[in-house]
């Protein structure tokens, strides 16, 4: 098991000014990345599988479910953080092949400096913009991936290029026939960016399904929906256990109510796209 290193906050200065930490967590135990004060990973040296982030286990509980349980699987990032789900896949499914593709370089040397990876963890970091590497990741690649993950942010913000047609259509050419992938989206009140994102992702993959808090499906919260989306049907035995999964309260909708979801909501364009809304300084705070 590799053990951290993290002995005293450390931190870099990343592109656009931004403070990157690693700092012990206050509440579960393990490490979180920090940018600018805003939590952005969490990683338990010890235990590859506590997927503290709410979201995060909402993710993990899809992967869990993707092919035969323990079977290696190929899976691309988009958005390094502290590579918690590369952890996690190469704990639970061991010879998996991975690919991460973070924008800061100097993010994944504190990453790997404060919390090395496993040895045996077959995963190899790209750095660059998402939606560009991905376009040309080798032929190899395309087409080929059971799991692509889009989890990207600038601060606590999705920029506005990773939210469009354009942007899906390319990690859907990634995707095996029957591969899925994952969208972090977050959003607040009424969940208008969350609606156009669904109607996005759902115009390229039309096999969608939405795992959230209760509250923050309904809207009345700020807070993480996760859209999983696949050419092929997602299997219906999935759905019972996404929901016992958790975390609790669980939400995870379907068909109509993906339907009503997404109903009126315009498909993004590289034309109209806006970054993701920003959440108040205060929902970070103790």
């Amino acid at each position: 098991m590799a053990r951290a290193h993290v002995e005293e906050p450390a931190q870099v200065r990343l592109g656009d000014g931004s403070i990157a930490r690693v700092v012990p967590s206050r509440f579960a135990g393990g490490y979180e990345l920090e940018v600018d004060g805003t939590p952005q990973s969490h990683v338990d040296p010890d235990d590859p599988t506590h997927l503290h982030f709410e979201y995060v286990a909402r993710m993990g509980a899809v992967i869990d479910r993707l092919r035969l349980p323990g079977q290696p699987i190929t899976a691309i990032h988009l958005g390094g953080g502290a590579l918690t789900l590369p952890r996690y896949i190469a704990h639970t499914r061991p010879g998996s092949r991975q690919q991460v593709v973070e924008l800061e370089q100097p993010l994944i040397d504190l990453v790997r400096a404060q919390l090395p990876l496993p040895r045996d963890a077959q995963v190899r970091v790209r750095i660059g913009d998402a939606r560009t590497v991905a376009a040309k990741l080798p032929a190899g690649l395309q087409g080929a991936a059971d799991l692509v993950v889009s989890d990207v942010f600038a601060g606590a913000q999705t920029p506005a290029h990773l939210t469009t047609v354009e942007y899906y259509r390319v990690l859907a050419g990634l995707l095996a026939p029957d591969g899925v992938l994952l969208v972090n989206v977050a959003d607040g009140a009424g969940l208008a960016f969350a609606r156009r994102q669904v109607a996005t992702v759902r115009a390229v993959l039309p096999e969608v399904i939405v795992l959230a808090e209760v509250q923050t499906l309904k809207g009345r919260r700020f807070g993480n929906l996760v859209i999983a989306a696949s050419a092929a049907p997602l299997p219906v035995e999935w759905l019972p256990r996404l929901m016992a999964a958790g975390p609790h309260p669980a939400k995870v909708a379907q068909g109509d109510e993906i339907d009503a979801f997404a109903r009126g909501a315009a498909v993004v364009t590289d034309a109209d796209a806006s970054a993701s809304p920003k959440p108040s300084a205060s929902l970070f705070e103790l």
